[in-house]
């Protein structure tokens, strides 16, 4: 049977219990970064309401998902969309960053390869 790939988490936040949290398999990320990261979840989680995580697909992509207890009321589902499109837009370098990072340091693809879909 072949083994299913799975996403890695680079971070996410939680606006249930108030937590942030950063995989430490990503610590050689500048500090810069990782308070963008940052920043940016929790300002979402707390705007918004739900869980937000950026994780990356098994080929290198940055995805953004968002989740809401079904009981969560309050959470903003048309909000949460436009949110998630805004910093799309607005972070659009800092996530091909992110995708050229992971390709070339965690998936070990030559930069010349990695870098061909962005």
């Amino acid at each position: 049977m072949a083994e299913e790939l799975t996403n890695i988490v680079l971070c996410g936040a939680n606006s249930y219990n108030q937590k942030y949290y950063f995989n430490k398999a990503f610590d050689r990320l500048p500090d810069s970064i990782k308070e963008e990261l940052q920043v940016l979840c929790v300002w979402f989680t707390e705007d918004i309401g739900g869980i937000l995580t950026f994780e990356f697909e098994p080929d290198g992509s940055l995805v953004m998902k968002t989740e809401a207890d079904e009981s969560d009321f309050y959470y903003d589902e048309i909000g949460a969309g436009m949110k998630l499109h805004q910093m799309q837009t607005t972070k659009r370098e800092l996530m091909e960053s992110l995708e050229l990072f992971f390709k070339v340091v965690m998936l070990h693809q030559p930069l010349e390869e990695a870098g061909a879909n962005l």
